[in-house]
C-alpha cells in the first residue's frame, strides 16, 4: 500500500542548477538539499519543503514537461501570481484557486490554494 509520496522528479538540460536554484529556491521558497555522494556527480539539484521534495535531474535531450507536472498546495496564491508575470489563472478546479507557470527550463508547474 502507498503510504505518502516521497518526492517528484523533473528534467533539467546540463548546466542549469543555478537556474533552478533562482527559481526553486528563491521565487517558492523551497530549500536546497545536498544530493547523496553516489548522485551528486550527476548533476542536477534537489529541494525540500513542507511535506514537498522536488528532485531536478540533468537529462541528455532535454524536452520540458508542457502538460505533466507537479502541483503545489501554498497558502498565499495572489503572493506568487504577483511576482510571477507570466503565471496563468485557472478557475477550472472546484474548491481551488489556481496558476500555471513555468520553471526557468520550460516544465509546467501548478500553484493552488483551497477556497
Amino acid at each position: 500500500m502507498i503510504k505518502a509520496l516521497h518526492h517528484v522528479q523533473l528534467a533539467a538540460p546540463a548546466g542549469s542548477e543555478p537556474l533552478l536554484r533562482e527559481f526553486y529556491g528563491g521565487v517558492l521558497g523551497l530549500r536546497e538539499v545536498p544530493k547523496p555522494p553516489g548522485l551528486a556527480g550527476r548533476g542536477g539539484v534537489w529541494f525540500r519543503g513542507e511535506g514537498v521534495e522536488v528532485h531536478l535531474g540533468v537529462e541528455d535531450g532535454f524536452r520540458p514537461a508542457r502538460k505533466a507536472h507537479p502541483a503545489f498546495l501554498v497558502d498565499d496564491l495572489d503572493a506568487y501570481a504577483a511576482e510571477i508575470r507570466d503565471a496563468i489563472p485557472d478557475d477550472l478546479l472546484p474548491g481551488y484557486r489556481r496558476i500555471y507557470l513555468s520553471d526557468p527550463v520550460g516544465n509546467r508547474i501548478e500553484l493552488l490554494q483551497s477556497v
